[in-house]
Formats: C-alpha cells, structure tokens, sequence
C-alpha cells in the first residue's frame, strides 16, 4: 500500500485519537499519512473544525469523514475517484 493521505485533526480529540488508531496498521503496511492540525490555521480551522477528524487523499482531493475503519479505508485508497 503506497497511498498519501492527509489526517486532519485537532490536539486532545478524543475522536481523532481512534482515528489515528485504526489507521495504525495500514501505516504499518505503507500507507503513508500526515497529520494536520487544524487548530494553527484559521482557514483550515473553519473549512474542517466540525468534520475533524477527516482522511483526505493526497492525489484526488477525495475525503472520508469519521467514523471510518481499516475497511473503509483500504476501499477508499483503492477507488479511483473517493468518496
């Protein structure tokens, strides 16, 4: 699996903690992800604050929103177009 995605996120969110959870075993497995914390910018802040924690595929722009598992996730990568 070498799919980038983007985890948006806010510090403490208990929510964005599971998220990161479940998507531990597919980092394992190459899925590369970087976190971004919404709190540090204001456009993000109002674009995200009540969708976090989100997936967001790097090379699509496709989004999955919370709650997701391993599952959903591995079908979300392997779509061409998201969801």
């Amino acid at each position: 699996m070498r799919a980038e995605c983007q985890l948006f996120i806010i510090p403490a969110c208990p929510q964005c903690e599971l998220a990161e959870y479940e998507l531990m075993p597919l980092i394992e497995q190459g899925l590369l992800v970087e976190l971004i914390d919404i709190s540090v910018d204001q456009y993000l802040r109002d674009r995200y604050a009540s969708a976090t924690p989100l997936l967001r595929r790097v090379d699509t722009g496709a989004e999955l929103a919370w709650p997701f598992e391993a599952d959903q996730v591995v079908a979300f990568l392997g779509s061409t177009e998201g969801r």
